[in-house]
C-alpha cells in the first residue's frame, strides 16, 4: 500500500514504537441481550442547566434540551420540504443519541473508526486485514454485510457491550443479518484505543441498510471511507463526504484496488476531486490490487503502513483526543444550521395549520352571514310560513279580541271538525321546516366550498376526506333540534318578559304560543318589524298589520326588545350548529399536532447549545 496526501487536522501522528500486542486470544461468550442505553436525559421537567464552571455539562444539558425540542416537533402536514425535514429531524435525532451524548458522557472511551463505502469495495476485507482476523463476513454476494461489525480490543469490549454508544443497537456475539443487531467481535491484534466498525452499503440496494449505514457514520469519530478505483467518481460517496466536511468530522480514505499501470493517473484524478470538495487534507491510502491469502486477508505488506498509522493514533492519547475533538466540535457546530432548517419547517407546517383553520373559519362565517342575511331580506316569509301566518292571522282583529281560552276551544273545534291541526301548530311547522331548510342548504355550502378551499393547498388536500365536502350525515337532526329549541326559548321569553307590569298583564290575556309565534315572524323581518319595500312585498303587508297588533297589545319598544333578543339567541345557536360543523375540520389539523411554538423552541434550544459550545471545542478533550 503507498500513501498519498497530507494527514488531516488531528491526524498527524508522531511515530511511536512497536505496538503491543494483548497476550489474550479467544472471545467474549456470546450474549444476545439488549444492552441498556445510557441514560443522559435530564428528570422529566428539569431545565436547571448545571452549574457554571462544567463546560462539558452545559454542553451535555444544552444538547439534552435540544433533543427533547427536536423530538416534540413534527413535520405531518404535507408541505414541500416537510419530508426532507422528517429526515433530517430523524439524523439529528439519532446523531445526538448515537454518538454526541454518550460521546460527551465518556471522552475516554474509545475512539471508534466506522469503516464505510459502496458496494463491492472491500470494507469487510479490509476490516479483516487490518485487525488481522476474519471478523467479518465477506462474499460475492451483495449486500454482504447486512449487520454491523464493530471489532475492538477485547480490553475495551465492556465499553461497546454496555451500549452507551448506538444505544439504539441491540448488542450480540453471534454473526447475523439484523440491521437492528450490533455484531460484537474482539480482536487480540488490534489495541485498545481503537475500534472498527464495518457499516453495510452506503449505496445498498436495501433501503434499510443504506440508512444504517448514514447511521453509523454520524457516530463515528472517524470516517474510514473505502472506494475503488472504477467506483470513486460515484455521487452517492461525494454526497456522504461533503456532509461529512460540513460536520467537520475527522476522515480518511483507502482507494482499493487499483490497477498497477493506472494507480499514478487514477490517484491523482481522485487528488484532484478532494481538492475540489475542500477534502485535499484527508489522509489518502491506495492499496493495489491483490489476491487474498486462505483466510481472506489481504497481504500484510500492502496493509502494513495502514495498520501502522491507526497503531500510532492507538497508542497515542493526545491524537486520539484531537480527533474526537475536532468531530466532536464539528458535529456540535453542525447543529445550528441544521436546527434552523428545522425551525423553519416547524413554522411552514404552524403557518399552514393556521390557513387551513382559517379557510374553515372564513368558511363557515359566510354560511353564518347567509342565515342572517335570510332572517333581515324577508325571503323566509315567502311561501308556506306566509300562507300558514296569514291564516293564523287573518285580518288581524281575531288576534286583537280574542283572549287565551277563547283562542284554544276554536282551535280544538276546527282541528276535531276538519282534521287538520290547529293554525297556529301549521304555523310553527312552517317555521321549522323553513329554518331547517336554511341551515340545511346553508351547511352544505360551506362544507363545499370548505373543502374546494383545502383542496387547492397541498397540505388540505391530504387532509380531506369525502365526508367533509358534505355536512355531517346527522346535520338534519340537529338542524331539527335547534329550531324546535329556540322555538320553545321564544315561548319562555314571552313568559318571562316581566319587567313591565304592563305587558304582564296583557300577555295573561292573550295565547303565550300566538304571542311566540308572531315574535318568531317578526325575528323574519328587518329591524323587529319595521318593514322595507322587499318585506312589503314578499308579505303582502301582513308584517304590518302584525306589527300593529303586536305594538297595540305589548307596545312598540317590547314587541323590538322581543324579537331582537329572539333573532340574538337564533344566532347565537346557529353560531354553535355551525361551529360544530366546521369542528369536523379543525379536527384534522389539531390531529396532526402542530405546534406554532416548536420553530421558536427550537431556535431557543440550538442557541443554548451555541452558548454552551466552547471556543476550538476545547471542552471535547477535557
Amino acid at each position: 500500500m503507498t500513501t498519498h496526501g497530507e494527514p488531516a487536522t488531528g491526524l498527524d501522528t508522531p511515530p511511536v514504537g512497536p505496538v503491543s500486542r494483548i497476550n489474550r486470544t479467544g472471545s467474549e461468550p456470546a450474549d444476545t441481550t439488549p444492552a441498556p442505553a445510557a441514560d443522559t436525559t435530564p428528570p422529566s421537567g428539569d431545565t436547571t442547566p448545571p452549574p457554571s464552571g462544567d463546560a462539558a455539562a452545559e454542553l451535555r444539558w444544552a444538547l439534552t434540551r435540544l433533543r427533547a425540542a427536536i423530538d416534540v416537533t413534527a413535520y405531518p402536514l404535507t408541505l414541500p420540504g416537510a419530508d426532507e425535514a422528517r429526515q433530517l429531524a430523524s439524523a439529528l435525532r439519532a446523531q445526538l443519541a448515537d454518538y454526541l451524548l454518550p460521546r460527551l458522557a465518556r471522552l475516554d472511551a474509545p475512539l471508534l473508526v466506522v469503516v464505510g463505502g459502496s458496494t463491492g469495495a472491500g470494507k469487510s476485507t479490509l476490516v479483516n486485514s487490518l485487525v488481522q482476523a476474519r471478523v467479518s463476513s465477506v462474499g460475492v454476494l451483495r449486500p454482504t454485510t447486512r449487520s454491523p461489525v464493530l471489532v475492538c480490543s477485547p480490553l475495551d469490549s465492556a465499553w461497546f457491550r454496555q451500549g452507551e454508544l448506538l444505544p439504539t443497537l441491540t448488542r450480540t456475539t453471534t454473526p447475523g443479518d439484523r440491521p437492528d443487531k450490533l455484531h460484537l467481535v474482539t480482536a487480540p491484534a488490534l489495541p485498545a484505543g481503537l475500534a472498527f466498525l464495518d457499516a453495510p452499503d452506503i449505496d445498498s440496494v436495501v433501503e434499510a441498510n443504506r440508512t444504517l449505514a448514514a447511521q453509523l457514520l454520524a457516530a463515528a469519530d472517524l470516517w474510514l471511507f473505502v472506494t475503488t478505483a472504477a467506483r470513486y467518481a460515484d455521487a452517492v460517496p461525494w454526497e456522504l463526504l461533503h456532509t461529512a466536511r460540513l460536520r467537520g468530522t475527522a476522515i480518511a480514505l483507502v482507494l482499493d484496488r487499483v490497477p498497477p499501470a493506472a494507480a499514478e493517473e487514477v490517484t491523482a484524478h481522485l487528488t484532484e476531486m478532494l481538492a475540489a470538495h475542500q477534502l485535499d487534507a484527508a489522509p489518502l491510502f491506495v492499496l493495489p490490487e491483490a489476491v487474498v491469502d486462505g483466510q481472506g486477508l489481504l497481504p500484510g505488506r500492502l496493509t502494513e503502513p495502514l495498520r501502522a498509522w491507526f497503531g500510532r493514533l492507538a497508542a497515542d492519547s493526545e491524537a486520539r483526543a484531537a480527533v474526537i475533538r475536532q468531530t466532536l466540535d464539528g458535529a456540535v457546530g453542525a447543529l445550528g444550521p441544521a436546527v434552523d432548517t428545522l425551525a423553519t419547517a416547524a413554522d411552514q407546517q404552524a403557518t399552514a395549520a393556521q390557513a387551513l383553520d382559517e379557510r374553515v373559519r372564513s368558511g363557515y362565517r359566510g354560511a353564518r352571514r347567509s342565515v342572517e342575511e335570510a332572517l333581515r331580506d324577508g325571503r323566509l316569509l315567502r311561501g308556506e310560513v306566509l300562507a300558514r301566518w296569514q291564516e293564523f292571522v287573518g285580518t288581524g282583529e281575531l288576534f286583537r279580541t280574542l283572549e287565551a281560552r277563547v283562542g284554544q276551544l276554536r282551535d280544538r273545534i276546527v282541528a276535531a271538525v276538519t282534521g287538520r291541526p290547529a293554525p297556529n301548530v301549521q304555523l310553527r311547522t312552517a317555521i321549522e321546516s323553513q329554518l331547517v331548510t336554511l341551515l340545511r342548504e346553508t351547511a352544505a355550502t360551506a362544507a363545499e366550498q370548505t373543502a374546494a378551499a383545502w383542496q387547492t393547498h397541498p397540505a388540505g388536500a391530504a387532509l380531506l376526506t369525502p365526508e367533509l365536502s358534505r355536512p355531517g350525515d346527522d346535520l338534519t337532526e340537529r338542524a331539527e333540534r335547534l329550531v324546535r329549541d329556540w322555538q320553545r326559548s321564544v315561548l319562555e321569553l314571552v313568559r318571562s318578559s316581566g319587567g313591565d307590569k304592563r305587558f304582564v298583564a296583557r300577555s295573561a290575556a292573550y295565547a303565550v304560543n300566538a304571542t311566540g309565534l308572531a315574535v318568531m315572524i317578526a325575528v323574519f323581518a328587518s329591524t323587529a318589524f319595521i318593514p322595507t319595500g322587499l318585506e312589503v312585498a314578499a308579505a303582502g303587508g301582513t308584517t304590518v298589520a302584525a306589527q300593529k297588533v303586536l305594538e297595540a297589545v305589548f307596545g312598540d319598544q317590547a314587541i323590538r326588545s322581543l324579537a331582537n333578543r329572539a333573532r340574538a339567541e337564533l344566532l347565537g345557536m346557529v353560531d354553535h350548529l355551525f361551529d360544530e360543523e366546521a369542528a369536523r375540520y379543525l379536527a384534522r389539523t389539531a390531529a396532526a399536532g402542530v405546534d406554532a411554538s416548536h420553530g421558536d423552541e427550537l431556535r431557543t434550544a440550538a442557541r443554548l447549545v451555541g452558548e454552551a459550545r466552547p471556543v476550538g471545542g476545547e471542552a471535547a478533550a477535557r
